[in-house]
């Protein structure tokens, strides 16, 4: 028997899918293009675009699953200009995308999730090499959304909201050398302690101390015997991997495409185009801004 052909009304059913489509993104375009005229027909001016600034990874999962994540940042905020730049290891690299946007105004917020040189120095010499007008954001954490996520991601791995006595979890980050990183590590263990009302210790995959099989052996040690591994990790990698297969019990999942990912990186744009109108350098979290 030959396959038949499809009936119309399916034939029917794609053009209206294809429609569908390309009349979504001819309003997206529209309305990003209508967001630059006022009503008085005078031209705005343009928002500076938006450059999400990743570390970059050897896993395949890590590209993939920030590109998903940049997508969920477009959906919140259509007529948004949002790029991609990756520090290292993955294409495209951030020299590249502030290159292809030329002299235009762009915030760059890291992808990262506490302080450190990779912040401080990398992202703004890289801008510095371009001719773009940047500004380098804070890093993600600490913040009250990233607690929202890790919580989320360990309830996905079986975490109770009512622990048993003995449980406790490890905060598992990547580590830097430099202590303004461990500090904001540690605050975030701080906040996601209280938000599960458990002992919350910050360890290392590597650079800094404790590593995290000293942290469970620690734990381990008071007593703790049903122990977590919190993985604050933005999205997989071998540093995640490890941390995970480490667990004594169970791990969450890198935060990766969690909702509120998204929604921090847009408040950090925000912070920035709120501190340009007020004309000063400091943030909510007091993690100075840097102009490029």
């Amino acid at each position: 028997m030959t396959a038949s052909n499809p009936s119309r009304e399916e034939s029917k059913t794609v053009h209206l899918d294809s429609t569908a489509h390309l009349m979504n993104r001819i309003s997206s375009q529209l309305a990003s293009q209508l967001s630059l005229v006022s009503l008085d027909g005078r031209r705005r001016p343009r928002k500076p675009a938006l450059v999400v600034v990743a570390h970059g990874s050897r896993d395949p999962r890590a590209l993939s699953t920030v590109s998903a994540l940049l997508d969920q940042v477009r959906a919140l905020r259509p007529g948004l200009p949002v790029h991609l730049g990756h520090i290292e290891l993955n294409e495209p690299l951030l020299t590249d995308t502030l290159t292809a946007l030329g002299d235009r105004e762009a915030i760059l917020v890291p992808l990262l999730l506490s302080r450190g040189y990779h912040v401080k120095r990398d992202i703004p010499e890289m801008a510095a090499e371009t001719d773009v007008r940047a500004r380098v954001a804070p890093a993600l954490g600490p913040h009250p959304l990233l607690v929202e996520a890790l919580h989320a991601r360990l309830a996905e791995a079986g975490w109770e909201d009512t622990p048993r006595a003995g449980s406790a979890v490890v905060l598992a980050a990547a580590g830097s050398r430099d202590p303004e990183s461990k500090v904001d590590t540690a605050r975030t263990a701080s906040l996601l302690s209280t938000r599960l009302g458990v002992p919350v210790v910050p360890a290392f995959a590597t650079t800094a101390a404790p590593r995290v099989p000293d942290a469970l052996a620690a734990l381990k040690a008071r007593g703790f015997d049903r122990v977590a591994i919190a993985s604050y990790f933005a999205a997989p990698g071998r540093f995640a991997t490890e941390c995970a297969e480490a667990a004594p019990w169970i791990a969450s999942a890198p935060l990766g495409t969690h909702p509120a990912m998204a929604r921090l990186l847009l408040h950090r744009y925000d912070q920035m185009i709120g501190l340009k109108g007020a004309g000063n350098g400091a943030t909510s979290h007091a993690q100075p801004a840097i102009a490029v």
